[in-house]
């Protein structure tokens, strides 16, 4: 009885060992996790902070061509007040709303003379014209004669906006006044749609942006545009003219993993930034779910440490523990685990990946045919169509080509219909080697070919289409005599906006040719 409670109270070998090993794994997995944590955390702090940074710079780039353009804009429409005859008429109203209309680049656009009086506004809705410009633009601003942007002020109209403000002058050197442009900060226009259409991302990242005095200029949270945030360290050397990245508490007391980049063009800057509570909520996520993956293999660690325990310390068991475990009817048994660690599990997870990838291969090749034509290997009508509303929706100036060629049925009907499709891959291989990369060339239907040209006007694509005819009609084709083709030209938005309507008047265009004489390009309209 003695011996007995005094083998009770001695630790067992093998309970020894078992916990030896599970305080092993224990101390590995946890000096694991801490170690993945620390590289997980300064990975992806770096790693947001290079994507930040990548961001904001290419966001500035596009923010500083923008506003070269927007100063272009004024100064075409400055070059066109240095005509005085044009500038005293209602020649000057009406370019201001076409400027307006067309360019998309201000909400308003005023001219004010050398006094500081608003002579012409457009829209014609804005009652300013005769009024004083507002306080904000200084006399001091006026005399200097030169470009400037102020900084964000609510207008008398009750608006937050800002002026960007180029001078002009007659031919012979007189001061005029200025062209400006006016962006309303809280309501739609070119720069919110470039710098707003980037959301947030999983890391809940957004832009923000600062003018030359450390004044919001864009903000997610509305209410904050025209806030003065030079408390921010990182804003203090923004508008130094400074690009970097870096670790910051905001005006809010939030942390934040925060890249910068400064606008030449403007003097403003932008902020791409993310809070990092939301990087140490994902790397918290990675970690619970390091932890559910190890659990499954300690528990087996732990399983076979006791059975290998068992195994060692077997010869050192009395009888009375061997006829126990008899008499009690224990047994060790392993569970059998499924995973994709076996042999069959591999081999399942590569046949359904295979499967999978064969699938999509298909789906890619039915969804290609689906946009071919399948003579010529041109795209379809179908994907025509799609790329012209894709254009229309996100407004870009587009030109379309509609080519015909001219007596086609003669060449079906002398030669035959198998010499006529050979004309129409010669074609089709001369209009892809003649025209730009950016250009898209589709085949319509029968002897109908279409080329769209992105960022082209009329002029540009009536070169294009003459090279294309002429190189046309002086290339012999497959049935051993040159053909020639007719064309026509539309362009968005000038001629439609409607790419229904644009395209039938390039149709129209087209027949055009044809009625006067054949082999020659007429533009619409």
């Amino acid at each position: 009885m003695k011996l007995t409670l005094e083998a009770n109270r001695k630790i067992k070998l093998s309970t020894l060992l078992t916990g030896l090993v599970a305080t092993s794994v224990l101390c590995t997995a946890l000096i694991l996790l801490v170690t993945s944590y620390t590289a997980e955390k300064n990975t992806l702090l770096n790693s947001t902070l290079t994507h930040n940074y990548s961001k904001a710079n290419k966001m500035s780039i596009t923010v500083d061509s923008l506003f070269k353009s927007m100063r272009e804009s004024l100064q075409s429409t400055a070059r066109f007040l240095e005509d005085e005859t044009a500038s005293s008429s209602g020649e000057v109203q009406l370019h201001l709303d076409l400027a307006v209309e067309l360019n998309r680049y201000f909400n308003s656009i005023l001219w004010i003379n050398e006094k500081g009086d608003i002579r012409n506004v457009a829209p014609n809705n804005i009652e300013l014209r005769g009024s004083t410009v507002s306080p904000q633009i200084t006399q001091s601003e006026l005399e200097a004669r030169k470009p400037f942007i102020t900084a964000p002020y609510i207008a008398s109209t009750g608006r937050l906006i800002i002026v960007i403000a180029e001078p002009f002058f007659t031919k012979d050197g007189h001061f005029q006044g200025y062209i400006a442009g006016t962006i309303y900060l809280r309501e739609q226009n070119i720069l919110y749609e470039i710098i707003g259409g980037h959301g947030s991302d999983k890391f809940n990242s957004y832009y923000f942006v600062v003018d030359g005095a450390g004044h919001l200029i864009y903000h997610p949270d509305t209410s904050r545009l025209g806030e003065d945030v030079t408390t921010n360290r990182l804003v203090r050397k923004l508008i130094s003219g400074q690009n970097g990245m870096g670790v910051v508490v905001n005006t809010r007391g939030v942390e934040m993993a925060a890249a910068y980049s400064y606008i030449n063009e403007t003097g403003w800057g932008i902020v791409q930034q993310t809070p990092t509570t939301s990087m140490n909520e994902q790397l918290i996520d990675n970690v619970k779910k390091q932890i559910l993956y190890m659990i499954t293999p300690f528990v087996l660690l732990l399983l076979l440490s006791m059975w290998l325990a068992q195994r060692l310390v077997r010869p050192f068991v009395s009888l009375a523990n061997i006829v126990n475990d008899f008499s009690e009817g224990r047994t060790i048994s392993l569970p059998s685990l499924k995973s994709h660690w076996n042999r069959e599990a591999d081999f399942l997870t590569k046949t359904v990946v295979l499967a999978i990838q064969t699938i999509q291969m298909n789906n890619n090749q039915l969804a290609h045919r689906a946009v071919t034509d399948p003579l010529t290997g041109l795209s379809n009508r179908r994907a025509l169509t799609e790329l012209m509303d894709d254009w229309e929706q996100d407004g870009k100036p587009f030109a379309v080509i509609v080519i015909d060629i001219d007596w086609f049925k003669g060449v079906n009907d002398t030669y035959g219909h198998q010499a006529g499709d050979e004309v129409l891959k010669h074609l089709a291989g001369t209009i892809k080697s003649l025209v730009r990369e950016s250009d898209s060339c589709f085949r319509y239907g029968g002897e109908e070919f279409v080329i769209l040209l992105p960022n082209t006007y009329s002029e540009e694509a009536y070169e294009i289409a003459e090279m294309l005819r002429v190189s046309t009609e002086k290339t012999i084709s497959p049935v051993g005599q040159a053909v020639t083709i007719s064309l026509g030209i539309a362009v968005y938005p000038n001629h439609s906006k409607s790419p229904e309507e644009l395209f039938r008047l390039a149709d129209k265009a087209l027949y055009q040719s044809k009625n006067n004489g054949r082999n020659r390009t007429t533009i619409a309209g």
